[in-house]
């Protein structure tokens, strides 16, 4: 059988499914189907050895990308803080603030979730946290199982959405797009959310206020002056926190990298003040993040193998077609990207979505026209919604491993489906509203027709500086130089 161009793409792909589904490691399974294809291509006559020559370069172009130095700053950020003891006291006292209101708790809990949100951008510490925390709380004074599960679930997955998450550190590198503007194009959604969350607790306990019960009075311990010291003594340093980390990314004073850094010691600081730095939490904040930064790293190495055996066999093309040919244009490419990723979402890791699938669809939505900052946002979203949709949700799992043994599995994943379609609402609406995501950017110019500068494109096997999983930083991760007026293509 003569093996061509067209039939490789696809089997590839079917490939590393198999292997995927095999239950072998994402990173390992990646690589290892670029090796093999890679072969069977130079054995058959479609591909030459030198190809191989460009993969040690763009190896260590990974290594020496500056924005990916952000993860490891900003997990360590949110170990410690979750560690610090500053999610407890912020449900506490916040909860003591709304106690006398219905669903006083279930909004605390959406306030807080928002803070670590913006504090953390880690998913897992959030829904922890409050799980351990805020759940135990809702039981003892009667809140309904569901409602109570259901607002833990959608507040922790905020820290998918609100910057500084890490979700959108690894999307706005596989788009080739700045991260500050991922993170400020995210702002106005991720308020959007946690305003449609506060309205939703809100109109529950307007129809059935024994659902969410004030707190009763013997639990309300701060009052007046006290409660007001209280606040101002547990709100300013995570607020002081989220002004040094994205206050000075926004202004420009700082890169993403170093407003990480500059997190990574605030929280120390703050961990300090509480006296809750010790060697141990050291240790146990070192090793997570070591662990999580070595995951992610090698899910991008494995990527970058993958995709550049994919790339000479021409399956970006065959992607492109794939997709082009949908019915609907603009429209049907954003429906089925959006049920893809959503499907996906329950089965695996962001992570893995942002390396594999990101990366496919990325030049097929700048062909249509699409803002490549909103196509990031909007990804980020369904996979917020993804990971808190039964029976897969990854947030439904990080709540089950907390819940106390009353808490059934059953009553988990009741609870969060009001909660997705509230986030399915949210989604609709970034979706279209597009201007809602670059509208604080501020640099979206109209081009000079009149004086473009046209530069030739780089070799696509020779570059390997690192900016996505096909080349360069600056540069999009299909291989074309980056616009050279700084601002994203006019959203469709």
């Amino acid at each position: 059988m003569v093996l061509t161009h067209e039939m490789m793409a696809p089997v590839m792909f079917a490939g590393l499914g198999v292997m995927l589904l095999s239950g072998f490691p994402v990173a390992f399974a990646l690589a290892a189907n670029g090796m093999l294809f890679a072969g069977i291509g130079i054995e058959a006559g479609l591909l030459h050895p030198a190809l191989l020559q460009a993969l040690p370069q763009r190896l260590f172009g990974i290594m020496g990308n500056q924005v990916l130095l952000a993860i490891p700053f900003f997990t360590f950020m949110g170990i410690i803080l979750e560690r610090s003891g500053m999610a407890e006291d912020l449900l506490d006292t916040v909860g003591q603030l709304f106690g006398s209101v219905r669903g006083g708790i279930a909004y605390a809990v959406i306030f807080v979730g928002a803070l670590l949100a913006a504090t953390t951008g880690v998913l897992a510490a959030s829904v922890i946290a409050m799980g351990l925390i805020s759940l135990p709380v809702m039981i003892r004074y009667g809140y309904d199982m569901r409602v109570a599960t259901g607002v833990i679930c959608a507040s922790g997955t905020l820290a998918q959405v609100i910057p500084p998450s890490l979700v959108l550190i690894v999307m706005a590198d596989v788009l080739g797009v700045s991260v500050g503007d991922m993170y400020l194009g995210s702002v106005m959604p991720g308020l959007m959310l946690v305003g449609m969350l506060v309205l939703f607790i809100f109109a529950v306990s307007v129809v059935k206020p024994k659902m969410l019960p004030a707190l009763p009075p013997e639990a309300r311990t701060l009052r007046g002056r006290a409660l007001f010291t209280h606040v101002m003594l547990v709100m300013v340093p995570p607020l002081v926190l989220i002004f040094l980390v994205l206050g000075t990314i926004f202004m420009g004073v700082a890169t993403p990298t170093e407003g990480g850094a500059m997190g990574a010691v605030g929280a120390l600081i703050l961990a300090g003040f509480n006296h809750r730095v010790d060697l141990k939490l050291l240790k146990e904040a070192g090793h997570s993040t070591a662990l999580i930064t070595t995951f992610v790293m090698f899910i991008l190495v494995g990527s970058t193998v993958f995709s550049l055996s994919f790339r000479a066999l021409d399956g970006d093309l065959w992607v492109e077609h794939l997709f082009l040919a949908i019915p609907g244009g603009e429209w049907g490419f954003l429906l089925v990207v959006n049920l893809i990723v959503f499907v996906l979402g329950f089965f695996i890791d962001f992570f893995e979505i942002a390396f594999i699938v990101l990366p496919l669809l990325a030049p097929v939505a700048a062909k249509l026209g699409i803002n490549l900052v909103w196509f990031g946002v909007m990804i980020g979203m369904n996979m917020q919604t993804s990971f808190l949709t039964p029976p897969f949700g990854f947030a439904l799992f990080y709540l089950r491993s907390v819940a106390p043994k009353e808490v059934s599995t059953v009553a988990i994943y009741r609870g969060v489906i009001p909660f997705v379609l509230v986030q399915l609402s949210a989604l609709l609406i970034v979706i279209a509203f597009p201007a809602m995501v670059y509208m604080l950017i501020g640099n979206t110019k109209k081009v000079d027709t009149t004086n473009i500068r046209i530069e030739a494109p780089r070799d696509d096997y020779s570059s390997g500086s690192g900016g996505g999983i096909y080349g360069g930083g600056g540069s999009s991760p299909y291989g074309a130089p980056a616009n050279p007026y700084g601002a994203p293509p006019p959203a469709k």
